[in-house]
């Protein structure tokens, strides 16, 4: 089968295949260790939830700010340039975070996180599209779903080291007993917990330079790396004309919405379950964590499953039954006061696992020569990463009830609105793609 899907023309593309792949595992890891660090902040700096979720914001309003400016870099340019500047943009990005502990502020923490993801909005513009390219169109969502399945392997070692290496070491110290704290005791403790906290960014930028190299002096084939005159205008309205990908980019903007509420919130959920079973914040958050890692495994195999059924099961079809299952789990980490709840929301990413490369890949159906600007315009809608964990967070922080169901709970009606946009859009998909003629796939 890999031999088969990373084949065209007669030219096989294993050797790239892997190393942008290892791409896809370096930026799951960023991704899924900045999730348990915004708790990480909120008691580091005495701040809300709201106020946390600002760390969600400048994450992915990176992403939104570079996608543009990295298609036209490609497009003038090559993949292959694109990721060598989003890993120089990332590596800068994570050696920030030093600079930003001396201020001993949180703002300039924001600004190494948007440096940062700058660099991952550079990679994901050029790496998913390239993947995209290595092979025939017909069996794209399948390649792009198998190297989308090192991404997940990428985020349980950030999730890992986050709760090993962050959580674990930072002071035991309660939000509470943190509020009462004199300035200069708290002034130690929180440079203290920021030298913890900034450790892992370090080596991962490191890691950064190392990948940097290896793709630097390996030679890259240009079979599927063509240039297009074409301006972006002309472009995005060819684009424009195509359902699947009009509605592609809204989708995306959804799945990745509630991706990030259902992983960062799933702390702060869990930690309210245990505390009121007796458990202390700290051993309450720690355990939560552990949690989001079963989540992440559950992610990770799924994802090689459903790479597997997407042989038997249309793409649109399967991301709609996913869609629908996740609707449900979702109803049930809102209802379940108790730890049901938490076996929903890990339930939940095992029907996440497939839905972001499978909603890029039928986006990109027909989109021909723009395949650069139609994937700038889906890493774009990574911004709904940064519009939906503050909404989310409002609602925690509001603290509101209703019909005794908590505030955390009630918040994640924000991503059972998402699974069911998410839902609506595969069955459209599999509707235009086998019901419909190939032509009314494209405007209908």
């Amino acid at each position: 089968m890999e031999v088969k899907i990373l084949t065209k023309n007669g030219i096989n593309f294993l050797i790239p295949f892997i190393l942008i792949t290892s791409c896809f595992a370096l930026w799951g890891f960023a991704n899924d260790m900045t999730g348990p660090i915004v708790k990480a902040f909120s008691k580091i700096f005495r701040m809300s939830v709201t106020e946390g979720a600002l760390v969600q914001v400048a994450f992915y309003l990176g992403y939104f700010a570079m996608a543009f400016p990295a298609a036209m870099f490609i497009q003038r340019y090559s993949f292959k340039a694109g990721v060598l500047v989003g890993l120089s943009l990332f590596a800068i990005g994570s050696f920030m975070f030093f600079p930003a502990k001396m201020t001993g502020m949180y703002y300039p923490f924001l600004l190494a996180y948007f440096i940062l993801t700058c660099g991952l909005s550079f990679l994901e513009t050029s790496c998913n599209p390239y993947i995209y390219c290595m092979g025939s169109e017909d069996t794209a969502t399948q390649r792009l779903n198998l190297a989308q399945a090192f991404n997940p392997i990428g985020a349980l070692m950030g999730m890992y080291i986050a709760m090993e290496f962050v959580q674990s070491k930072m002071s035991p110290m309660t939000t509470e007993q943190r509020a009462i704290l004199p300035d200069t005791q708290f002034n130690i403790l929180k440079d203290n917990d920021l030298s913890v906290l900034i450790g892992p960014y370090l080596g991962l930028g490191a890691a950064c330079i190392f990948l940097l190299v290896l793709i630097r002096l390996t030679k890259m084939p240009k079979a599927t790396d063509t240039r297009v005159n074409k301006s972006i205008v002309r472009a995005f309205k060819e684009l424009l004309h195509i359902a699947n990908y009009r509605e592609g980019i809204i989708a995306q903007f959804f799945y990745v919405g509630a991706q990030v509420s259902c992983w960062t919130f799933i702390i702060q959920y869990g930690t309210r379950v245990f505390m009121e079973e007796g458990m202390d914040e700290k051993s309450a958050e720690i355990l939560s964590q552990k949690y989001n890692i079963i989540a992440m495994v559950f992610f990770t195999i799924s994802r090689f499953i459903c790479t597997w059924f997407l042989k038997y099961i249309p793409a649109g079809r399967l991301l709609s039954i996913l869609a629908i299952s996740a609707i449900g789990l979702t109803t049930g980490a809102i209802l379940f006061p108790d730890r049901n709840g938490i076996y929903c929301l890990v339930g939940i990413s095992a029907c996440m696992s497939l839905m972001f490369p499978t909603i890029y890949g039928i986006a990109l159906r027909h989109v021909g020569d723009n395949v650069k600007f139609a994937g700038a315009g889906l890493i774009m809608a990574i911004l709904g990463g940064s519009v939906f964990p503050p909404l989310q967070a409002i609602i925690i922080d509001s603290g509101i009830t209703i019909m005794d169901i908590s505030a955390t709970n009630l918040s994640f009606t924000i991503p059972l609105i998402s699974f069911i946009v998410i839902a609506i859009y595969g069955h459209r998909a599999y509707i235009r793609h086998y019901i419909l003629s190939p032509d009314a796939e494209d405007h209908v």
